[in-house]
């Protein structure tokens, strides 16, 4: 069982840039499927805790873990007695402090890039696979199972490095490591990776990467979510020492290739929505994706209609 999970937060988030001048954008508040309001990381965090990870790894710039912290602590005795007919505060008070206790935050201390991010867990992971998140993406399932127990699951049966992947329209793919593959398995469908590019060109895609069981133009692309082997920080350092890069900095993706190459890795289509914050557009595309799927879907509606009017 995998039991620990890295997720990315040492961005300094310029895409919704002044607002993370004030906090970091893996704090910026949503209302959750629950009705509760919960900060970005909150929301991801649980996602894990609730497939099963018991420790997670939060790399941070150096003294921003405390913006974290504040959050991730109960209610003071003090402020307890303010909740006392507030049953919902309680409990996620409760929440809270054992969130904290599964969190070690992590020191990036140079922005070079998503692979340099998660090679700085390397040590903190000690030789075990494990639950790669985006501290900026939200999951939502489209079934009864969480995104994360989905790709969980998948390293439980195949045993190898899982890349979670969704099938995507051609104009979207420059956003995403574009992958292709033999199908080993319908339900779900998971591929042997043959090869894996990031943010190909649709010309590039159309001619190297498209699968035959899809529909023409459309592509597996990744998830946002991966279990990796220890082997991935061996081939990251590597990338490191060689100073071997794109667009500047060390690639997640390029060394997710390599890692393939070497030891097998399979891409498992995951049923689920992933949303990205990060952006203007796509935060409010994430609330509403989230006020969709929880108890004010309705109330959204009648919203909707007010301001057509």
């Amino acid at each position: 069982m995998i039991k620990k999970a890295v997720i990315p937060a040492a961005g300094i988030g310029t895409r919704q840039f002044p607002a993370t001048n004030t906090v970091q954008k893996e704090l910026f508040p949503l209302v959750d499927r629950d009705g509760i309001a919960k900060p970005t990381i909150q929301i991801i965090a649980e996602e894990a805790v609730n497939a099963g990870i018991e420790d997670i790894a939060l790399i941070v710039q150096p003294g921003m873990e405390e913006q974290f912290k504040r959050h991730f602590q109960g209610l003071s005795a003090d402020d307890m007695k303010s909740f006392e007919n507030k049953k919902r505060g309680i409990n996620q008070s409760a929440l809270l402090e054992k969130l904290k206790n599964s969190i070690t935050y992590l020191h990036q201390t140079v922005q070079d890039g998503y692979g340099h991010a998660v090679y700085c867990a390397r040590d903190w992971a000690g030789g075990e696979p494990f639950l790669l998140m985006l501290g900026d993406h939200i999951y939502i399932s489209e079934n009864d199972i969480s995104c994360a127990a989905q790709v969980l699951a998948g390293y439980e049966l195949f045993e190898k490095s899982i890349f979670a992947l969704k099938r995507t329209p051609a104009e979207l793919i420059y956003l995403y490591g574009t992958v292709t593959g033999p199908l080993l398995r319908e339900n779900p469908p998971a591929y042997h990776l043959t090869d894996i590019v990031e943010k190909p060109s649709v010309a590039y895609a159309r001619e190297n990467l498209h699968h035959p069981a899809l529909p023409a133009d459309t592509f597996l692309c990744f998830f946002g979510m991966h279990i990796l082997t220890p082997a991935i920080f061996q081939i990251l350092e590597e990338h490191i020492k060689n100073n071997i890069r794109g667009n500047g900095e060390i690639q997640l993706t390029t060394a997710q290739a390599e890692l393939s190459k070497r030891e097998g890795a399979i891409g498992l289509e995951v049923e689920g929505q992933r949303l990205d914050m990060g952006t203007p557009l796509g935060y409010i595309e994430t609330q509403l994706a989230l006020a969709l799927n929880g108890p004010f879907a309705r109330d959204v509606d009648v919203i909707f209609k007010k301001l057509k009017n």
